[in-house]
């Protein structure tokens, strides 16, 4: 079987379940070594033994990414044991409240900001100098639709991902000519996942595609062969876009 990231360091947040659990495991059918992260250590075993099977190996990482200095120390335990990291996939979101902006409570907002955006910016400040070390660095973070769309009571989650896209892509044109560094952007589109659940509890899920369908293509990003930086792969439609779609 041909393994396309064999030897390589792949770092996954929101690991162990939904998009983070189906891209982990497709990243190591590739043959990646998987840096596992998530909050639950049983989630995390249980992603482990599935990983082992399929002929590759991880490094577990039990984290609350808002925990924020753990991500500094993550990166410096990563520079001691690998020198290098190849894929960055940070995927791990909070939704927070559904709710008109001006009921949304202090915590709430501050935990979707921390997990979403923050967190996200500290895994790029921690990780930049490990991506520059690999000889294809790349970096996946995962957005949504509601950045772009302003739309009534998903206020905390959409400013967080708009604010996920314009970091992502700044970082995106600071390392466009100067390293081998690719950063992009993923919009999922409505998946069968728990997050969608919540969102949408009057939904049928056997209408979805799922996290399994999205991971081939999350692969792609990941691979050396793939050069866009600054851009958006829409699942939706399969193509790529700019950071500011039609409609």
């Amino acid at each position: 079987m041909d393994k396309p990231l064999e030897g390589r360091i792949a770092v996954v947040t929101g690991a162990s379940r939904g998009i983070g659990r189906a891209a982990a495991l497709e990243l190591a059918r590739a043959g990646a070594h998987v840096v596992a992260i998530a909050r639950t250590q049983g989630g995390l075993e249980e992603l482990d033994d599935e990983i082992r099977a399929v002929g590759s190996a991880a490094t577990l990482v039990p984290l609350d990414l808002k925990d924020l200095d753990a991500l500094d120390r993550l990166g410096a335990a990563l520079y001691e044991r690998h020198g290098k990291v190849d894929v960055l996939l940070g995927n791990a979101g909070l939704l927070g409240q559904i709710a008109p902006i001006n009921q949304i409570d202090q915590p709430t907002w501050d935990a979707v900001m921390t997990v979403n955006l923050t967190a996200n910016w500290r895994l790029i400040r921690s990780l930049d100098p490990l991506l520059r070390a690999s000889d294809a660095g790349r970096a996946i973070f995962l957005t949504s639709g509601a950045a772009h769309k302003a739309k009534a009571y998903w206020g905390a989650y959409a400013v967080s991902k708009a604010g996920l896209e314009v970091m992502v892509r700044t970082w995106a044109d600071e390392t466009r000519n100067i390293t081998k560094i690719r950063a992009m952007l993923v919009n999922p589109g409505p998946l069968r996942t728990r997050m969608r659940a919540t969102a949408m509890p009057g939904e049928d899920p056997m209408t979805l595609r799922t996290p399994e369908d999205l991971a081939p293509k999350i692969l792609t990003l990941a691979l050396p062969s793939w050069q866009e930086t600054g851009k958006i792969y829409d699942f939706p439609t399969d193509r790529v876009i700019e950071a500011l779609p039609p409609g």
